[in-house]
């Protein structure tokens, strides 16, 4: 057998397919290992990225959270210090001595006015049209004191409302101003109509208000109990007359004309025990 010159004795046709099979074989393995590296390179960057978003995200929320947090601070301080403010204010008032002789000042006042039969007429009828309003609308049962399958409440029920009695000021301003309050105390019974119960109300204002009271004694009575109807000592500057139901009958309101000064027209009650 003779060979050829450039040809290599160990070479055969037979062993160039393996060769390039193992080239082909490891040509890929490479490939799908350098896909895997970019996957896991392309994962750790979303990563990185989105812990940077979520860092971001939450300082600027942290940021706003601060702010808020200094405004409402500095909000609570303004308004402690306008709380402060204003408690030193009302302290200064309630020592005020010119304040604190004003209340007797408007009663007086009030009382030389309501000698006046046209400013009496319309205070009573201002009183009775904010009483018939205010006071029938708080004594209406409530679905509380229905009872139940059609049968009335017995139980009492405590009312409380305060009426501002007004008066057109003259000058530059229209506006009204409240010329004295009124605070009406008293336990709605169901036993008596609403009716009843405003018409006694209104005769009490009227008997306890008017000048030219014919009785020397009065005894105010809603409900079938007695009331007590008086100034309120307390009250400054603007005069409150408080109407109130006894819840015993112990306590009877006495109104008399013995001793008015009549260039005054000053409406004296006193309280006493009912024995």
């Amino acid at each position: 057998m003779q060979y050829s010159l450039f040809s290599s004795p160990s070479s055969s046709p037979s062993s160039s397919p393996l060769v390039a099979q193992t080239q082909t074989a490891s040509t890929g393995s490479a490939d799908v290992g350098w896909n895997d590296l970019q996957l896991w390179q392309g994962g750790a960057g979303l990563l990185i990225l989105a812990l940077v978003g979520t860092t971001v995200f939450h300082q600027l929320q942290l940021r706003k959270v601060r702010k808020d947090l200094r405004f409402q601070t500095f909000k609570s301080t303004e308004m402690e210090k306008k709380l402060r403010l204003a408690l030193r204010t009302i302290a200064k008032m309630e020592t005020n001595p010119d304040l604190v002789h004003s209340r007797d000042f408007n009663l007086d006042y009030l009382r030389m006015r309501m000698e006046e039969k046209n400013f009496n007429f319309a205070i009573l009828n201002q009183i009775k049209a904010k009483i018939n309003i205010q006071v029938r609308s708080a004594l209406r049962p409530t679905q509380a004191d229905t009872g139940t399958v059609g049968v009335a409440s017995t139980t009492a029920r405590a009312l409380q409302e305060t009426i501002e009695v007004e008066y057109d000021s003259e000058g530059r301003s229209t506006s009204k101003r409240v010329l004295f309050r009124i605070q009406i105390r008293l336990v709605r019974f169901p036993a008596q109509k609403t009716s009843e119960t405003i018409q006694q109300l209104v005769e009490c204002m009227e008997a306890y208000l008017s000048p030219d009271a014919e009785e020397e004694f009065w005894y105010p009575t809603i409900q079938g109990h007695l009331a007590t109807l008086q100034w309120d000592q307390k009250a400054k500057p603007t005069p409150l007359l408080v109407l109130e139901q006894s819840a015993e009958g112990s306590n009877v309101t006495i109104r008399s004309q013995r001793g008015i000064n009549k260039g005054r027209g000053a409406s004296q009650s006193a309280s006493v025990k009912a024995t």
